[in-house]
């Protein structure tokens, strides 16, 4: 069986991490810078001290 392709439909927005969109923790005030764009679709969960990051 092979592996579903996920396609971007036309006129879908995507929505995951940006390259150098900045996440912070709101608990520590940690700042996440992201590098490399990750390609996803759907949102990316990135969490820091137990909590989804904001996008600052």
């Amino acid at each position: 069986m092979a592996a579903k392709k996920t396609t971007k439909k036309s006129g879908e927005k995507k929505t995951g991490s940006k390259k150098g969109a900045k996440y912070a923790c709101s608990e520590c005030g940690m700042v996440v810078t992201v590098d490399e764009a990750c390609g996803c679709v759907e949102v990316c969960d990135l969490v820091c001290c137990g909590e989804q990051m904001e996008v600052k």
